[in-house]
């Protein structure tokens, strides 16, 4: 029989299975004839010939018969095995002198005694065969310890005189040497953890070899007193470069790396991280009081100063622990933490008030960075508080410019545009993109504290200058523009408590436009006033009646025209009647006398309409009339656009050449003032078509007036200016006058209101009480309302409790 030891070693084309065939008789249980199992298939041999050969029955076969359920043995003749003892011993031999030399730094890898493929199985024969795994590992912790105590040593021995930044470099090549050769005798032994490390509970506190060596590595090198110092002596030598010269140091990829290593060995918080922050905040509070103590920096300066640090530490943290991303976060608000730290309210005032240059594009992003880094230190309390007082003081300042008070309103409004640009720009936090509440908040009130700084009058101004765009009308701009500018001019409107002064004001305005036909288009007049009305005053509806009003006027007017002669002088008549209590204009007690034609012409339109409407009583008003005038001069005729007092009073020159102030004044019976102002426009104004003597920009009671017959201009139509047309010094005051007294009467006709619902209240609350029920008109001073109560309480609308002098009691 041929040696089954022999037949195991040949070849792969040898036919050595082939020689030795046993035979195998399978019999049922029924040995002599009776029923047997179907026949089953049979490996082909190569002396089997016929293709049927390969399925002849067992029971055909000839040779001795076996149990089917029976061993089979084998016998290996003529070999004797080695010692099991020798063969591990040997193979752990190669496997610890392998590991040693991956593990000896100054050992070349080319040198290795043995093939990674004899490594790996020798690991595999030792763990799963000789069950050698705890002597196997204990080895490799051994190794691994005398490898780390080595690389220790090379480590002390290098530190020497030299840069700390070249012995970090030395440091990053020892671990960079090391974590690739643990990964390779990982790999080689591999076999050791999952056999045996990872099976064995209580073995070790690491499931696998790697994370052996590293915690090895760990506990040896990177917790050495000596080691941690040198690396933050390496890190700080590095920062203060860096921060000193502005620009990357030569070794920055030698502190990425090292952060890399560190997070590897999981030593990277406690030796880097922690170490860094700190020096960060010590540095950097240091630098701030440098920079405000000796250097005495302005806040702006120093903002931007921290602006710029805040941006060099991001991008340098960014640059070498980018992959650890609280770092980055932690250093950028140390950095600011450092510099801005007890500091927040002096950089807020102090920025504040350099705002004003700043209202440009790079204002805004000024703006900006100062927003971040308040909020960075959740201190956007303090910037909000300083940005509301600044608002405030700068809208007050411009309401008390009283020299400059023709141009509030284009101050304000300009820094309102400003201000409203920093809301939605720069005081916003990503990722939102809507302003930060409370600035938002800061700012409306900042507008309205700034306004009773001058009670009233920011009102004025406001209906002022609302009037002068409905003058001027669009003016090429598109519907967009002139929509966005009125309700620039009306944002600010929504901030004076003084409603009532503006709503006066505003409707003595629109009366004259529509009474001279000075209003740019009717359309923009109603949705005007349906703004207002809707948004703002619900008592702007009064505006309506004033529509109606005219409209009704032309229509009886033209039924006038109609009933009298073509060729009569009335036919160029023009009357509009208003009812007085929705026009804001209070009955002339005295007026001009007009020329006989003109009373003529009046009196037959007051006969027609008493006619039409008996019971109605006519009062005519000449102060807002106007009138065409033909005029001849020596360059030609002219058609003068005046007023109907300057009217009255040219035409006194048709039948006098010179004319004395005195004179002019007995034959129309204008008052002083309203006499003068007519003259001044004649005959002191850019179009004189009258001359006076003396010459001067005044006129005086013993002025002497003539026709101007050289007076030129270059159009046929010729508009002279009325101050009639414009409200003057004397009305306003007479207006101021009157809000005052309806507000007097308005205040009583509340605190009454408030005392009968009540019948009995304290001086606070009734206060209190009144404020609230009066301040969509208006806000009442609190010595006005003192003032009244006490006038309430000598009408005997009121009572002082005799036992509190404090509270008062409604008398019914």
């Amino acid at each position: 029989m041929t040696e089954i030891f022999k037949l195991l070693t040949l070849p792969n084309t040898s036919k050595g299975f082939t020689a030795y065939r046993s035979t195998v008789v399978e019999y049922t249980a029924d040995d002599h004839g009776s029923s047997r199992s179907h026949p089953h298939k049979t490996p082909r041999l190569d002396s089997d010939s016929d293709p049927g050969s390969a399925y002849r029955s067992r029971c055909q076969v000839k040779g001795k018969a076996v149990e089917r359920t029976g061993p089979l043995e084998i016998q290996v003749l003529n070999f004797t095995p080695k010692s099991p003892d020798i063969v591990y011993d040997k193979l752990f031999t190669i496997v610890r002198g392998c590991t040693r030399h991956l593990l000896t730094k100054s050992s070349q890898p080319a040198l290795l005694p043995e093939t990674y493929e004899t490594i790996y199985n020798a690991c595999c024969t030792l763990v799963c065969v000789g069950r050698q795994g705890e002597a196997l590992h204990n080895m490799l912790v051994m190794e691994i310890d005398k490898s780390i105590i080595c690389l220790l040593r090379e480590l002390e021995s290098s530190r020497g005189t030299g840069d700390v930044v070249d012995w970090l470099g030395h440091f990053v090549q020892v671990c960079e040497w090391f974590e690739r050769q643990v990964a390779l005798v990982q790999s080689l032994l591999s076999y050791l953890d999952r056999a045996f490390i990872l099976k064995v509970p209580n073995l070790s506190q690491y499931p696998v070899s790697s994370l052996l060596a590293f915690g090895s590595y760990q506990r040896r090198i990177l917790n050495d007193t000596f080691i941690v110092e040198q690396i933050r002596s390496g890190v700080l030598q590095w920062l203060d470069w860096e921060r000193a010269n502005g620009a990357p140091h030569p070794s920055r990829g030698t502190i990425h790396n090292l952060v890399l290593h560190l997070l590897t060995h999981d030593a990277y918080a406690l030796i880097f991280e922690r170490f860094i922050l700190e020096q960060t905040l010590s540095f950097y509070t240091v630098e701030a009081t440098t920079k405000i103590e000796q250097h005495k920096v302005s806040a702006e300066d120093f903002l931007a100063h921290v602006t710029a640090r805040t941006g060099e530490e991001r991008e340098r943290a960014e640059a070498v622990c980018g992959g650890v991303g609280g770092t980055v976060r932690g250093v950028v608000q140390n950095v600011r933490r450092g510099l801005l730290d007890g500091r927040l309210d002096w950089v807020a005032k102090e920025g504040m008030s350099t705002l004003g240059p700043l209202m440009n594009a790079q204002g805004l992003d000024r703006l900006s960075s100062i927003y971040t880094e308040f909020e960075a230190l959740a201190s956007l309390d303090i910037l909000c508080r300083e940005f509301k007082s600044y608002v405030q003081t700068t809208v007050a300042n411009i309401v008390n410019d009283v020299e400059h008070e023709d141009d509030m309103l284009d101050h304000l409004l300009s820094f309102k545009s400003f201000s409203d640009r920093a809301l939605q720009t720069s005081f916003v936090s990503p990722p939102s993109s809507t302003p930060h509440p409370s600035f938002a908040y800061a700012l409306t009130d900042a507008f309205s504290y700034g306004f009773r700084a001058r009670r009233n009058k920011p009102a004025e101004l406001i209906a002022r200058h609302l009037d002068k765009l409905m003058r001027r009308g669009q003016r090429g701009m598109s519907d967009a523009e002139w929509e966005a500018l009125l309700e620039s001019v009306l944002a600010l409107y929504r901030h004076t408590d003084d409603k009532d002064v503006f709503r006066t004001f505003y409707t003595r305005a629109l009366a004259r436009r529509l009474l001279l036909g000075k209003s740019a288009s009717d359309d923009f007049e109603k949705g005007v006033l349906r703004i207002l009305k809707e948004k703002y005053d619900p008592e702007f509806g009064m505006g309506d009646h004033m529509f109606n009003d005219l409209a009704l006027s032309r229509e009886i007017l033209r039924e006038f025209h109609n009933r009298i002669s073509e060729m009569s002088s009335a036919q160029k008549l023009s009357v509009m009647v208003l009812q007085r209590s929705v026009w804001p204009f209070a009955a002339r007690k005295k007026d001009v006398d007009l020329l006989p034609s003109m009373q003529s012409d009046l009196a037959s339109y007051a006969t027609f309409y008493k006619a039409k409407h008996q019971g109605h009583k006519l009062d005519w008003d000449h102060s807002l009339g106007t009138a065409t005038l033909k005029a001849t001069f020596k360059a030609g005729a002219k058609d003068l656009t005046v007023s109907l007092y300057q009217a009255v009073v040219l035409l006194l020159f048709n039948d006098e050449t010179e004319i004395g102030y005195s004179a002019i004044q007995e034959a129309t019976r204008m008052d002083d003032g309203e006499l003068k102002r007519t003259l001044q426009s004649l005959a002191c104004a850019s179009k004189k078509v009258l001359k006076k003597r003396p010459v001067g920009k005044d006129v005086n009671e013993d002025d002497v007036f003539y026709f101007n017959a050289e007076f030129t201009d270059a159009r046929a139509k010729v508009h002279i200016n009325s101050i009639q047309a414009k409200e003057t010094p004397e009305e306003s005051k007479r207006t101021q006058s009157h809000i005052d007294s309806d507000r007097k009467h308005y205040l009583d006709a509340a605190i009454v209101r408030i005392m009968k619902a009540k019948k009995e209240l304290t001086y606070e609350a009734l206060k209190t009480e009144t404020i609230g029920a009066v301040k969509s008109h208006f806000v009442p001073e609190v010595n006005v309302i003192k003032q009244r109560i006490v006038h309430l309480v000598d009408q005997e609308y009121l009572k002082r409790d005799d036992d509190d002098m404090n509270k008062f009691t409604y008398v019914a």
